[in-house]
């Protein structure tokens, strides 16, 4: 019999699906039923630090990056789910209608957008992603987004003590380069490893200053 999770893992599970069930009124879904939409994570300076894209399942697409489920991103260290306090979501209701490459292209249309809003929003003019998101042909209006905190209070203080997360954010730095000097990798994760770096840099001197 599977022993339940730690509880520090259950909370923030329960705050997931607490965020994803909210309803959306235009739809009368809960907004983690969209089969298809755009997310982007925040860190507790609400700096953007990941953007992506679903056309499956948008509640299970953010849960395999923030519950320790499979996610090319968290397994090549490019993103530490630790590092996420927030979430925001584009759920693309009405995109769920069309097929094929017409779904495809309006997803990727959307992801593009928010990837241009989040670099605006950021400090280092970057996210975490590996490489730019390509910039598809054509325009598309973004759906209302919902955004919302998934760190429960009782974490909160522990979390987002800089000390811990300058912890955090230098293995998960020193993981990145230890994978660059093993594997044969693109430049896009050697920029990535260069925007943790910057990353790192600005919360040890902030620390420092305090």
């Amino acid at each position: 019999m599977a022993k339940a999770p730690p509880g520090e893992v259950a909370k923030i599970r329960k705050a997931i699906r607490t965020f994803f069930d909210q309803v959306d009124p235009a739809s009368g879904r809960k907004i983690g039923s969209a089969k298809c939409g755009i997310y982007a994570f925040h860190d507790y300076e609400d700096e953007p630090i990941y953007v992506g894209r679903s056309i499956e399942s948008l509640r299970g697409r953010v849960g395999r990056h923030l519950t320790g489920r499979r996610s090319d991103a968290v397994g090549k260290f490019v993103l530490d789910p630790f590092e996420v306090l927030s979430i925001e979501v584009w759920p693309m209701f009405e995109s769920e209608e069309l097929e094929g490459e017409r779904k495809k292209n309006a997803v990727n249309a959307a992801e593009r957008r928010v990837f241009e809003g989040v670099l605006k929003e950021s400090r280092f003019g970057a996210v975490l992603n590996e490489g730019e998101i390509p910039k598809p042909q054509g325009v598309v209006s973004l759906p209302p987004s919902w955004k919302g905190r998934i760190i429960p209070d009782d974490l909160y203080d522990e979390r987002s003590h800089p000390d811990v997360r300058l912890a955090r954010r230098a293995q998960t730095f020193a993981n990145l380069a230890r994978l660059i000097s093993e594997r044969a990798v693109s430049d896009d994760i050697r920029r990535t490893l260069f925007v943790q770096a910057q990353r790192l840099e600005y919360l040890a001197g902030r620390r420092l200053q305090e």
